[in-house]
């Protein structure tokens, strides 16, 4: 606070006015709330208790001394509150006036033109940021997609001898195998050439090969094809 009063105090205001509504504001405040700048009424004749108006970073503060000095009237608005704000320059100073959504006009006259432009300047601010708030992700950090890794399976081919008819000469087990009527059996085989049983035989080979029956599937299928040969 005290280097923000430097600065107010740069614009010639009267030093024991600022320090009697600072003085004033200290248990006033709230927290996390700054004073951005005090702007001090400068009338041609001699006051001695001037009005004041008081910007932090949360509202706008009218000061009014009462009482010949002995009391001050506090009178806050939100920025929240606060629809738009201007300066009018006038020969003798300047007119600083803002207006809340309510369609209340407040206006606070005889300010020195410096303090009535950076008083402006401070709301403009204040009210830009209300109308375009910056989140400090979208300044500082910049999102990154999320990287996605993709594993391609690897499967090793392999060769095998291929199988005709599998469909047909392929029991699902040698129990099924044995479910077929001996009639129905003989009568299948019975039907097949010479050149048909040998073939189905190799195919019957070409199964224990490759794992697909056990060597006692394959003894009777081949001992069943062979009394047809």
């Amino acid at each position: 606070m005290i280097d923000n009063l430097k600065k107010i105090l740069n614009e010639d205001q009267d030093p024991k006015a600022i320090e009697k509504i600072t003085a004033k504001l200290e248990n006033l405040l709230m927290s996390n709330e700054e004073i951005g700048y005090i702007a001090v009424q400068k009338k041609p004749a001699v006051t001695i208790l001037p009005d004041s108006i008081v910007v932090t970073n949360k509202r706008i503060i009218l000061c009014k001394p009462k009482n010949f000095g002995l009391s001050m009237e506090f009178v806050d608005y939100d920025w929240d509150d606060i629809e738009s704000s201007f300066v009018k320059e006038g020969i003798l100073g300047a007119e600083f006036t803002f207006n809340t959504k309510s369609d209340l006009t407040l206006t606070i006259d005889y300010l020195p033109k410096n303090q009535a432009r950076k008083l402006y300047t401070f709301a403009k601010e204040q009210l830009d940021l209300l109308k375009n708030p910056k989140t400090v992700s979208s300044i500082t950090t910049e999102e990154k997609p999320d990287e996605t890794v993709v594993y391609k399976e690897v499967v090793e081919e392999v060769a095998t001898e291929e199988v005709t008819n599998f469909a047909e000469i392929m029991p699902s087990t040698f129990e099924d195998s044995q479910l077929d009527t001996t009639a129905s059996t003989e009568r299948k085989l019975s039907e097949l050439s010479q050149d048909e049983l040998f073939e189905k035989l190799q195919n019957y080979k070409k199964l224990l090969d490759n794992g697909l029956i056990l060597q006692g599937e394959y003894d009777n299928l081949k001992k069943e094809v062979l009394s047809y040969m």
